[in-house]
């Protein structure tokens, strides 16, 4: 049986609204800005075997991973109606420890699911060592609380045994709980939605629709890689560090285009580090997902049919495929963008005039944390901070905007200042950041802080010694800057740090611009 051309596109936007209608009730319930306004969340919906149907426009490097965690959930549990499972293992398909995933099964005719709903929010603090749950740590045990898969929701009822012991370990309890309950509402909107729809067309005719769109992403997806010349294509960056030394991490990729099949050949990048920047295969896998979906130029959904013609080698071990109990919250949001990198490099030798060069390649992430001097309450912030777009063959790139792996808002200053002891002295366009060429690279941001209680502050950042690169003889962008001001004084911090500041203390980011394209004429 052939799909309808017409009901394949009728569906294709049917279970992505699900997924965006997920994401609106989630955003619009939480709790914290981190998700209510920089919406660093995510969902999709899964077939039977957690192979993912479609996804809202959310945050890549949640939604590529996010079918392993469904797959482990489903692996791990028996569902009944109305459950709900809750994990954030890294080494069960998560990503980092703050980054907790909500599964819930959607039945209709027998004793097993026919889909699956789920959803994957951003924490501000899961525990740990250090506030904000993104420590420079040297093993997963420190970064806060590990989940495996167990059922939050048993039955319709929140289990309040699993949430209390959950918020007993957090700084942060009233607004992990609000949180949870948001994620909650989110998956129990989009098992409604996806009854609905079965109601609508019948179990047969949805079922056939969700395989049909997997086998139609597959084919394009084939059709475009085979537009690609054959051959091999190498590439290599670097990690400025990880935390602990200033040793510089190599990453290594060779990417093989074989007709309509590409290998993506990372067994060459350096061993696992003592530092947080190691990558889970999950962050790997969504990185490859990321970048092929962009050298798609049609409309097609984001699904499990997209990865059927690309295999990925990794060394288990290293840092792109680390092993428990490797240290991993900075891999999510710096090693992540790295790979990006490396996939595009490759790209660019074989599609010179249609990848752009390097983004700022970082997410520059803040976490703070203390009591607030106004309530006499714990506080926990968390934020990626924007930085420049690499610019293309026919633009400039584009100026303070998250690029690539992430794809939040910022939080608004007057959001920001309303919940955390904060001032916000600068936020502000780092003109000039951008490398020149042909086309330029964007530029960078300034965000500059000032505490006014005490706390306890991480920085988690990269491209602060190796520069995004410019391609085909446009410049680097330059790397980006930290800074501690004390008392009139300025103090130059590394990309990775961690320190108490105290009340009129200055925290002073400013992120990398995107690299040139083209000799300048």
């Amino acid at each position: 049986m052939l799909p309808n051309p017409i009901l394949l596109e009728l569906f294709k936007h049917r279970f992505a609204s699900i997924a965006e209608e997920m994401g609106v009730t989630l955003t619009r319930t939480s709790f914290s800005p981190n998700i209510k306004e920089r919406r660093d969340c995510s969902c999709a919906v899964f077939d039977q075997q957690g192979d993912m149907i479609a996804q809202a426009a959310h945050i890549p490097v949640h939604l590529g991973s996010m079918p392993l965690s469904v797959k482990s959930a489903i692996e791990s549990t028996v569902f009944s109606e109305g459950d709900m499972v809750i994990l954030n293992d890294p080494y069960k398909g998560g990503t980092h420890l703050p980054d907790i995933t909500l599964v819930a099964p959607v039945f209709v005719r027998d004793d097993s699911p026919s889909f699956y709903i789920a959803n994957r929010a951003h924490h501000a603090d899961v525990g740990g060592i250090s506030s904000g749950s993104m420590p420079l740590s040297s093993s997963i045990y420190q970064e806060g609380l590990i989940i495996p898969p167990l059922k939050l929701v048993d039955r319709g009822n929140i289990d309040r045994k699993v949430m209390d012991f959950f918020l007993s370990n957090v700084r942060t309890p009233t607004e992990r709980e609000g949180d949870f309950a948001a994620q909650i509402m989110a998956n129990t909107t989009g098992v409604r939605r996806m009854k609905q729809l079965i109601d609508k067309f019948g179990f047969e005719t949805v079922f056939f629709y969700s395989r049909s769109l997997m086998d139609y992403a597959e084919r394009i997806m084939r059709k475009t890689i085979k537009s690609i010349p054959d051959g091999l294509y190498r590439f290599e960056d670097v990690m400025d560090d990880d935390g602990f030394s200033s040793e510089h991490i190599p990453l290594s990729l060779m990417l093989e285009i074989n007709n309509e099949n590409a290998v993506l050949d990372f067994s060459q990048s350096a061993p696992q580090v003592s530092g947080c920047i190691n990558a889970v295969y999950a962050i790997t896998l969504s990185a490859v997902l990321y970048t092929s979906r962009c050298l798609v130029t049609e409309d097609i959904p984001a699904n499990a049919g997209c990865l059927r013609p690309i295999s990925i080698t990794t060394e288990k071990g290293s840092i792109v495929d680390a092993r428990f109990p490797a240290a991993v919250a900075g891999g999510n949001v710096e090693t992540s963008q790295r790979i990006v990198d490396l996939v595009l490099g490759a790209l660019s030798q074989a599609l010179p005039g249609s990848i752009p060069a390097a983004s700022q390649g970082t997410m520059n992430n803040v976490a703070i944390g203390g009591l607030d001097h106004r309530t006499g309450k714990p506080f926990a912030y968390y934020e990626t901070i924007a930085g420049g777009m690499g610019a293309t063959a026919g633009h400039h790139g584009e100026s303070a905007v998250h690029s690539h792996m992430t794809n939040t808002l910022n939080t608004p200053v007057e959001a920001l200042e309303y919940t955390c002891p904060f001032l916000v002295k600068e936020y502000s366009v780092r003109r000039g950041s951008g490398g020149r060429g042909r086309s330029n690279g964007g530029d960078g941001v300034v965000r500059e802080i000032q505490l006014l209680s005490d706390a306890e502050v991480t920085v988690l950042s990269e491209r602060r010694t190796h520069a995004p690169y410019g391609l085909f003889g446009g410049s680097h962008g330059q790397p980006g800057k930290n800074s501690v001001i004390k008392n009139g004084v300025t103090k130059h911090k590394p990309g990775k740090f961690n320190m108490t500041l105290y009340k009129g203390d200055h925290l002073r980011i400013e992120t990398p611009g995107g690299g040139g394209f083209g000799e300048k004429d």
